[in-house]
């Protein structure tokens, strides 16, 4: 006689709240389930494979997921919060690196969502608009997803097919944010302003009010050296031992 088991799951909040995507999609809940990790987790992690390819993270989080969605929609700002919940409630809240030579240890169960004003947002609809500073110029632009990440992996892998010395991934990245410029969403007008218009004042200001603007969960810290000296804002690395903490 065949016995069913039951595996673990948890909710976790969006931090998003869901705002962002689309008012049919799973993710517009704000929540998303996901289940502790198994052997079969485990075995994705070590995957050799994987690794080189630079998918095991997805790999993973596709693993665990269990709210059926499109993971292609998913913002990357989410997926930082369901990678750290899924660290969570495989290894622990206990994360243990290496930062100017001294052993740190912080607790994941600390770290807090990024507070983000809601009335920037119409429900339903990724984005935002901007005055660039300098030039003056209007811009639209969106927060990343995942197909988009993915999008723009191919073209920067494609690009260095062409030039192997080249490294054009902020410009590139730009052209996939950016959706109308004065009004104009055409990928011919925004790709040209990137490349021929956007002065790098302007593009600073606009990555600092991405970054303002944007929910997400706060992957900084304070360091406090073993002299009593406080360096604030760290960001929080994310190398092997953050899903193998016994590499």
């Amino acid at each position: 006689m065949s016995e069913e088991f039951k595996l673990p799951t948890e909710t976790i909040e969006l931090p998003s709240k869901g705002l962002l995507y689309p008012t049919d999609s799973e993710l517009a809940k704000g929540t998303i389930e996901i289940k502790y990790m198994t052997a079969k987790e485990e075995d994705i992690l070590t995957n050799e494979n994987y690794i080189k390819q630079g998918t095991v993270i997805d790999k993973l989080l596709q693993s665990v997921i269990v709210t059926k969605i499109n993971y292609n929609e998913l913002l990357l700002v989410d997926k930082d919060a369901i990678m750290v919940a899924a660290r969570i409630l495989g290894y622990g809240k206990d994360y243990e690196f290496t930062y100017d030579y001294e052993k740190v240890t912080i607790d994941l169960t600390e770290l807090e969502d990024k507070k983000f004003n809601e009335k920037l947002i119409a429900p339903g609809k990724n984005e935002f608009s901007f005055k660039l500073p300098f030039s003056k110029n209007e811009v639209t632009f969106k927060l990343l997803t995942e197909g988009d990440e993915k999008k723009i992996q191919k073209e920067l892998k494609g690009l260095k097919k062409i030039d192997k010395q080249s490294n054009p991934e902020i410009s590139t990245r730009l052209k996939h944010l950016i959706t109308s410029v004065n009004g104009d969403n055409t990928s011919v007008t925004i790709r040209k302003f990137v490349d021929n218009y956007l002065i790098a004042k302007d593009a600073r200001a606009l990555r600092q009010y991405m970054d303002k603007i944007s929910p997400g969960v706060n992957m900084k810290f304070d360091y406090e050296s073993p002299e009593g000296e406080i360096e604030e804002g760290v960001s929080v690395p994310i190398g092997i031992t953050f899903f193998w903490p016994d590499a």
